[in-house]
């Protein structure tokens, strides 16, 4: 205790040498910097030396760092520490980051970038998937999931037997505002970051782990992002990370941001996968056993890859259940960008095997796919039991089938499919429908908590801070909605301010679509903590020697604090904070969720890794042109579950948004990397993604009614990842197009993506076959 009482005054040494801010010195505009990235020009290699003394001389040029210049650690790993921030030694793709500059301006830190003297011994890289696994490359040991007695199934000669290999592709996130972070020196040690991040805390810990200082002299500020998709998750940190290392150095702010050619052929990508599948089925269709072998590309570090693989996994099964189940899953290292989070989060990839197994049993039978799938789908009673041992409760796919089948007239649009193939030699059609059944929750269990941060100010405004980060899917807005209703208020009284690692700490990404879920409930958490002080102060004042208020029957609605029991005994909500800041009483709140009753074995791979289940179905038309492959989807009907939806405008807009998304993986989006590892579609001129002539003719979306979601906030469900694998519908209905070429009998090989060029091979392949 002496010792703390003799303490320095905190900003003496500031004062004394003159770093000591003020307001008068906060001058970013005039003083930025632009960083610049010296990339490696080979996929595999090492860095054997390297001068930078004669670009250092450039005029313009403020400094430039190499791995030596690092003050901490030479690592940005955000799970498995294996993804150098600066090259040392090895270099594991094309792009990776050798040497930072801060110069005045961008076309000076290019020219300076160019003068750098380096040498590499450049080597063979691994590029394609099925080289890896030839390789064993693994990143990690494998993974199961594993239930019943799939071998003796499988060696049932009573069963039908199929077996396959299922390739699905890379997708690029294309959000609309490029990866981009700045960064603004403080005193001493601290760090101001504004990033475009999903994940301010993890942001906040790469960039004190290479900077070798404690977290509490970082704080990392989003305000929102010009989208995501999951390609800022973790790869935003390596931004942040490269700006503060060069705002550090330079005692300068420092801004970076990557042009679109640039961080398309930096940042990773969608995981391609290549699964094996076995599965032995009954005469009518039900599945008996399946084996699934998924294999992922992981590109040249851990990133999310494990956890994309186990998200694969568990959803390998999709609507359906399969008694008798082994589900094996690799990841393999490659000379590729490390790929990364993506919206679903492996679950499509996982998704698409187990539609194509149905579409092939449904072919193999000579029966519409459509019913192959109803009869294989989870119950509410018996066939609940998913492969990792958690029980599907409050099953949505029977009701949602029932609505669906009806609402888009599927049978008899089956009959006039078929029709107007029957009639027309050029054109087809196809008609699909498939269903969504995807788990809610961060599948690492710790991740599943929030916290919230709310202040109500003397005037009766409000302003709310949560962890979670708003990138146009509207979570601010909900936010707000959430707020304004717990305390009984009109929505302008709310204000949600940025999201900022100073207000609410150690949180996780706004990823996994749980971003309502989690910090809707911590909000809430602190409402309530605050209606607590409030009515407190209210009853008290309502009290009369005659009548007694209870603080508990105090009720906050209409902008209005009143006894429920008293009616009249009334006042507004403003004088009800008036009130309790006359009092004494703390109008200031933080409050907590995690979410409850969740926990997996990954040993074991048994356990419950969700704490609710989204479900939803489609059903798509599409018509292909034979003769150049061109697809037009003239119809596709959506229901989908949302529980009690807390905005539907917003909840239909991210089911449109994530179908679309998903019809852009399934039907178009094609990365194309040369022997070199040159990504060789990298701008918009070159990388298809969806317009608006790619929008379904006739696009109806529906939430379905008159089913709450119990403990959850607002009894709503999560709606931002799901949607996507709907897209499947529209896959299957260009397959089933295609096979009708030669009236169904043989079966078009067929991945993702469904380009214009495969549909044409598909078609071709067929037309050999038939004559």
């Amino acid at each position: 205790m002496k010792r703390l009482r003799n303490i320095r005054h905190e900003s003496s040494s500031l004062h004394v040498t003159g770093q000591a801010v003020y307001i008068d010195d906060l001058d970013v505009a005039s003083q930025m910097l632009h960083g610049f990235i010296v990339r490696s020009p080979v996929a595999c290699g090492k860095l054997l030396s390297f001068n930078v003394e004669s670009a250092l001389k450039t005029d313009g040029v403020e400094t430039i760092l190499s791995f030596e210049d690092i003050p901490g650690n030479n690592q940005m790993g955000p799970v498995i520490k294996d993804e150098s921030c600066l090259v040392e030694q090895e270099i594991n793709f094309l792009g990776q980051a050798m040497f930072l500059i801060a110069a005045r301006d961008i076309e000076t830190a290019r020219k300076a970038g160019k003068l750098i003297q380096y040498e590499i011994d450049e080597e063979v890289p691994c590029l394609k998937l099925d080289d890896a696994i030839k390789q064993d490359s693994l990143i990690q040991p494998p993974r199961k999931i594993e239930s019943g007695n799939v071998h003796a199934h499988l060696r049932n000669t009573d069963l039908n037997q199929l077996t396959g290999t299922l390739h699905t592709g890379a997708q690029e996130h294309w959000y609309l505002e490029t990866q981009a972070c700045l960064v603004v020196p403080g005193e001493n040690r601290e760090i101001k970051v504004y990033s475009s991040t999903q994940h301010p805390s993890e942001t906040q810990e790469i960039v004190a782990h290479v900077l070798g200082v404690e977290k509490k002299e970082i704080e990392v500020e989003a305000r929102r992002l010009g989208g995501a998709f999951g390609g800022k998750e973790t790869q935003a940190n390596h931004i942040a990370a490269w700006a503060a290392l060069l705002a550090s150095k330079s005692g300068k702010p420092v801004k970076i941001k990557l042009s679109r050619d640039e961080d398309q052929k930096t940042t990773g990508k969608r995981h391609p996968f290549i699964s094996h599948y076995k599965v032995a089925f009954r005469d009518d269709g039900i599945i008996e056993a399946a084996d699934i072998e998924l294999n992922l590309n992981a590109g040249s570090s851990t990133d999310l890859s494990m956890a994309i693989l186990e998200r694969a996994m568990f959803h390998s099964e999709n609507s359906y259940y399969i008694p008798n189940i082994r589900i094996i899953g690799k990841a393999y290292k490659t000379n590729l960008p490390s790929n990364t989070a993506f919206r679903g989060f492996g679950g499509p990839q996982g998704m698409a095997v187990i539609e194509t197994i149905i579409d092939r049993i449904a072919r193999n039978l000579g029966k519409d796919a459509a019913d192959i799938r109803f009869m294989n789908f989870y119950n509410n009673t018996d066939r609940n039991l998913s492969p990792y041992g958690q029980v599907i409760e409050k099953n949505r796919l029977p009701v949602i089938w029932d609505q669906l089948i009806v609402s888009s007239n599927y049978y008899e649009r089956r009959k006039s499919v078929n029709q107007f193939n029957h009639e027309n030699q050029m054109l087809k059609r196809g008609l699909a429908l498939t269903p969504v059944k995807f788990g809610i929750s961060f599948t690492t269990s710790f991740l599943n908590q929030a916290g919230g941060f709310v202040n109500i100010y003397k005037d009766g405004s409000v302003l709310v801070n949560h962890g979670g980060v708003e990138m146009g899917q509207g979570l601010h807005t909900k936010i707000q909605q959430i707020a304004a209703i717990e305390l009984g208020v009109d929505f302008l009284y709310i204000k949600v301010s940025a999201t900022n690692t100073t207000k609410v700490p150690n949180t996780s990404a706004t990823a996994a679509s749980s971003g309502s879920d989690l910090n809707g409930m911590a909000v809430k958490n602190a409402i309530v903590k605050l209606k607590k002080r409030i009515a407190g102060v209210v009853s008290d004042q309502f009290n009369t020697h005659e009548k007694l208020t209870n603080p508990d029957k105090i009720t906050f609605l209409n902008n209005e604090v009143f006894d429920s029991d008293n009616p009249e005994r009334r006042i507004s909500f403003r004088d009800a904070i008036s009130w309790s800041y006359m009092n004494q009483i703390s109008l200031s709140a933080t409050g907590f969720y995690k979410t409850p009753d969740i926990q997996y074995n990954k040993e074991k791979g048994k356990g419950k890794p969700f704490h609710y289940f989204a479900f939803g179905m489609a059903t798509s038309e599409v018509e292909i042109d034979t003769l150049t492959g061109y697809h037009q989807i003239i119809r596709t009907d959506i229901l989908h579950d949302a529980g009690n939806s807390i905005n539907e405008a917003l909840d239909i807009g991210q089911i449109e948004g994530g179908f679309i998304q998903g019809v852009g993986w399934v039907t178009m989006e094609e990365c194309k990397w040369d022997d070199k590892g040159n990504l060789l579609n990298h701008s918009p001129d070159t990388y298809k993604i969806p317009v608006t002539n790619d929008i379904p003719l006739d696009f109806r979306v529906e939430l379905l009614k008159g089913y709450p979601n119990p403990n959850t906030i607002r009894q709503s469900k999560a709606v931002g990842e799901p949607p996507f694998m709907l897209a499947f519908s529209v896959w299957l209905a260009i397959k089933d197009a295609i096979s009708s070429v030669d009236d169904h009998r043989s079966e078009p090989k067929f991945e993702i993506p469904a380009t214009n060029e495969k549909i044409i091979l598909a078609i071709e392949k067929l037309n050999n076959t038939r004559h």
